[in-house]
């Protein structure tokens, strides 16, 4: 990810969204009037709220009780001003510059559940899940698979030893995927001038995120001028057609979306931005989505601390809303190199807007978000030999399905010699990337090959069949570190037909649309 996929990653005694499923979807017709609870707000509120701190975005999280109007009230009260609200799953986003202002809102218990700063600075560091920069196509690699490129390929297909490691390319020959299923690639834009992504690419379900806000304005989705081109691989791998340009897709025949939420400058993922997406996706009837990312500013979030409880909470609302209107998540494992079903984990790199510090967590309750929340699709990354990759979280309960991420050690025998992975890039270009980031986009194709073949299956039952149709994967005997030295892969754990390193297995494509 800029964190997108690689780096870091991973909510409440009750799990995230069930105490309030059904409640919410009723949150327009209330048993406490608004101003019972409106009195209740002045009294907390009764001191004056001040505007002497910096300015932060905070999301609110409302109880099953309360009404959208009378929480921007008090958010108004407190010296905050709304941004928007989800009256679907009773969540707010407001900016304010009172110091005290999630405090103040906290206290109106008859109104709030939880709040929480989605920030704590202005934040500098890229957050993608892609390990180490982009690697272009050089002219002669590409001469070099146009020529050895058979009938039927694409000219750079013979470089995408990824295809054939899913089993892509003979799904292919059955079925491309069809135009009525959608991925959106919540992301850092995607260029969809790109020759081989403007033929599938949906703009009317395409939007600018950033600021909790959706701006579906012409191009408003791109990545910025000086921007990361992260979304854009993500998108060449899950919908590249086959049209004689190029690479494919998993799914060349579905259509992608781009959904940005990275910030300008930063490539920085906030809750109120994801949130939105989540939302925005669900509203426009998108079927799948990719993630590879984490949510900044925190690689954990720890439902013990009240700003990353507010975090998680309004975050798996909006997943879980997604869900019941029929879109399945799919998120990146980490690429830290972490057990992510371990007791204990140390994060070194949170917050990662400020000054980091160093804290001991327990993933169980410290979530990397999206990718630990429940009904989200978890995805370890895999290299050529078919290994765990070296830089791949892993955690056994918590990977549900392993794709190849690519990795410089596990070197394939194709054309370029190149172990990452390739795809579309801004500009018309073409480049190769390596990350849980790039594992992610070929499980949420699988997906969408899955949604093509059995149009009315729910988003339980496409993650039931990726894990059943998966290719079973044991645990190996050794493993390439950092260095590209083999060591015995002694952190691999296996129970319950599955194992920490790939999950219930590597997804197959053919099996999906047989």
């Amino acid at each position: 990810m800029a964190h997108l996929g690689s780096a870091r990653r991973r909510a409440l005694a009750v799990p995230v969204g069930l105490a309030l499923t059904a409640s919410l979807a009723l949150l327009p017709s209330v048993s406490a009037s608004a101003a019972s609870l409106d009195a209740s707000a002045g009294t907390a509120t009764a001191r004056k709220a001040t505007a002497d701190g910096p300015k932060l975005s905070y999301v609110a999280n409302l109880n099953a009780y309360a009404t959208v109007k009378a929480a921007k009230k008090a958010v108004e009260r407190a010296g905050g001003t709304v941004v928007t609200a989800y009256e679907q799953i009773g969540v707010v986003v407001a900016h304010s510059q009172n110091p005290d202002f999630a405090r103040q809102l906290r206290a109106q218990r008859g109104l709030f559940v939880s709040v929480g700063a989605t920030r704590t600075a202005p934040m500098q560091a890229v957050q993608t899940t892609d390990e180490g920069a982009t690697q272009r196509l050089s002219e002669a690699d590409a001469a070099r698979a146009a020529a050895q490129a058979q009938e039927g390929q694409e000219p750079l297909e013979p470089n995408q030893w990824d295809l054939r490691t899913i089993k892509a390319d003979e799904a292919h020959k059955i079925n491309d995927g069809s135009q009525d299923v959608t991925v959106g690639i919540i992301d850092t834009g995607v260029d969809d001038t790109h020759p081989d992504l403007a033929p599938n690419f949906s703009k009317g379900q395409s939007a600018n995120c950033v600021g909790g806000v959706a701006d579906t304005t012409e191009g408003a989705w791109r990545p910025y001028p000086d921007g990361s081109d992260h979304g854009t691989h993500v998108a060449g791998t899950i919908g590249a057609p086959r049209n004689g340009v190029g690479i494919s897709g998993v799914a060349p025949g579905v259509k992608i979306a781009a959904i940005k939420v990275s910030e300008p400058g930063t490539s920085l993922f906030y809750t109120e931005a994801v949130v939105c997406g989540f939302m925005f996706a669900a509203e426009k009837g998108i079927e799948v989505t990719n993630n590879s990312y984490y949510v900044d500013p925190w690689l954990f979030n720890c439902k013990t601390d009240d700003d990353q409880k507010a975090l998680v909470e309004a975050i798996g609302r909006a997943t879980k809303y997604a869900e019941r209107k029929g879109t399945l998540h799919v998120a990146s494992a980490g690429n830290s190199n972490q057990d992510l079903a371990a007791a204990s984990l140390e994060d070194t790199t949170s917050p990662n807007d400020t000054t980091p510090v160093t804290r001991t967590i327990n993933p169980k309750v410290c979530l990397d978000l999206p990718t630990q929340l429940p009904g989200v699709v978890t995805v370890s990354a895999t290299g050529d030999k078919g290994l765990r990759s070296y830089y791949s979280s892993y955690g056994l309960g918590v990977v549900d399905v392993a794709a190849p991420g690519g990795d410089k050690w596990q070197v394939p025998a194709t054309p370029d010699g190149n172990g990452r992975v390739l795809s579309t890039v801004p500009g018309g270009g073409y480049g190769y990337k390596q990350g849980t980031s790039m594992a992610a986009p070929h499980v949420a194709g699988v997906a969408a090959l899955l949604k093509s073949a059995h149009p009315s299956a729910t988003p339980s039952q496409l993650q039931a069949m990726l894990k059943a149709q998966s290719t079973k994967a044991t645990c190996p005997a050794q493993i390439y570190d950092a260095t590209g030295t083999l060591i015995n892969a002694t952190t691999c754990r296996a129970r319950w037909g599955q194992t920490g390193y790939y999950g219930y297995g590597v997804v197959d494509a053919r099996k999906a649309v047989k």
